[in-house]
């Protein structure tokens, strides 16, 4: 029974959502190359001799160099189990969006840091808020020019209406993008850029923001606007309370570079800790406790036509409760009918294999 709550405990299963070109899929790459599960990130409009992101293995995904199936990313990283759902931005796709936030148990909000929070992005936050599903904001792409930092996170609270707690700072954009401050920490990690792709990240340098080194190293007048900055949060902005991001009230923000794979590893460990394990889920008989024992669970999509030697028709299931075992049968609510599901599969994208056991 330990060995049961303990699988269960560890899962964090979350979507990623954003408009078309924020970076969804190269942040959710980027995930996988930390978890171990792939490694080589692919770019996701690759060249010709490139290597293409695993979560887009469509043809269809490689030639548009966007995502239009949601994909489903397994992989352990520091004692957990991650499910990433890694969904569609464009709006000819987003029905799949829709139904796939339904086995969420939380969101991570790419924003492009040029742009702000465009149409796709409000589309699905409304279905976030209208499933209470909490809501991580990353800021992507801060090594290209930016808007101003406060000005990204008051189009987030005034659009979106959702108020906003900076985990991290940024300093500078662009070519004056100099690495993040760490508010918990009080620790800055400087920034340098490095060939993008692959398994290369960017430089990472750590100073104490009281260290000496670090003005000589931003420069002055970056090193004074810093400070005036921080001052100014943590003055004026939202204290972080994990109750508030629980229910969809406050969202946690991140800064970084999916593309430099910087800032990542700080978001995903920040992450983990602040998400819970699957959560309590609704039915028609009142909430399923997932460390119940007995098994249950819902269908969220069905998609045709995966695989190409042959049709096919896959069934997406989230467990709710218990632990599966393709030994026994299940019953079937809508057909009143117990069955076997004879071939229970898991995802990492194209790549399938066969599974005896799996966990809420």
């Amino acid at each position: 029974m330990a060995d049961f709550k303990k699988e269960i405990e560890k899962r964090r299963t979350f979507a990623i959502i954003s408009h078309p070109d924020a970076g969804k899929t190269t942040l959710t790459e980027k995930f996988l190359l930390f978890g171990g599960a792939i490694n080589t990130a692919g770019s996701v409009k690759g060249k010709a001799n490139s290597k293409y992101a695993v979560s887009d293995w469509m043809d269809i995904e490689k030639e548009r160099g966007i995502s239009v199936t949601s994909s489903v990313l397994q992989f352990e990283y520091d004692g957990y189990c991650i499910n990433i759902l890694d969904t569609p931005g464009h709006q000819d796709f987003s029905e799949d969006t829709y139904r796939t936030l339904m086995a969420a148990d939380s969101a991570v909000m790419v924003i492009d840091a040029s742009k702000g929070v465009e149409a796709q992005t409000i589309k699905l936050f409304k279905v976030c808020v209208m499933r209470h599903i909490p809501i991580f904001t990353f800021i992507n792409k801060m090594d290209r020019d930016a808007k101003d930092t406060f000005e990204l996170l008051d189009d987030i609270e005034n659009v979106l209406g959702i108020q906003t707690c900076a985990v991290n700072w940024p300093i500078g954009s662009g070519k004056d993008f100099k690495g993040v401050y760490d508010r918990e920490t009080r620790m800055v990690s400087k920034f340098q850029a490095v060939s993008t792709g692959g398994a290369k990240k960017a430089v990472e340098t750590d100073y104490s923001i009281d260290d000496a080194d670090l003005q000589a190293d931003i420069g002055e007048i970056l090193y004074n606007q810093l400070m005036e900055e921080v001052e100014l949060l943590d003055g004026a902005s939202e204290p972080l309370d994990l109750e508030r991001v629980s229910k969809g009230e406050l969202t946690p923000v991140f800064f970084g570079s999916a593309l430099n794979t910087f800032g990542i590893e700080t978001f995903l460990n920040h992450f983990l800790k602040m998400t819970t394990s699957p959560l309590p889920r609704m039915s028609n008989e009142g909430p399923i406790d997932p460390m119940s024992e007995d098994f249950s669970a819902f269908v969220f999509k069905i998609q045709a036509n995966m695989n190409k030697a042959h049709r096919d028709r896959i069934a997406f299931m989230r467990i709710c409760s218990g632990k599966f075992d393709a030994s026994k049968d299940v019953y079937h609510v809508q057909s009143k009918r117990k069955m076997k599901l004879s071939q229970p599969q898991q995802l990492m994208a194209q790549d399938r294999k066969i599974v005896e056991e799996a966990y809420a």
